[in-house]
């Protein structure tokens, strides 16, 4: 296993990579890479929306705890309510349905 190692690393040593062979910003043109720049940008300014914007997951999940809030003070007041109505029921000395 060593030796097989020591063969491939040994075949990969002796690869020579020329300067023309390697990825040159500048061969890339002025108008390209303004392109990627502005891409990555926008990019960046969408995301940043998308979690903090007006449609953002920081709004959902504040909605969210305010409808689970909301719901559970429905809850509340219905159940005073009855109790509101009986008594007011058994004020008026009517009996309730």
């Amino acid at each position: 296993m060593k030796e097989a190692q020591e063969n491939i690393i040994d075949e990969f040593a002796d690869i020579e990579i020329d300067d023309s062979q390697w990825f040159d910003v500048a061969k890339l043109g002025i108008t390209k890479l303004l392109l990627l720049a502005s891409t990555i940008i926008g990019l960046g300014f969408y995301v940043g929306d998308l979690l903090y914007g007006l449609n953002s997951l920081s709004v959902l999940d504040k909605l969210t705890h305010k409808e689970i809030y909301l719901e559970s003070s429905i809850e509340k007041l219905k159940e005073e309510n009855a109790r509101l109505q009986k008594e007011y029921f058994e004020l008026k000395g009517l009996e309730p349905k």
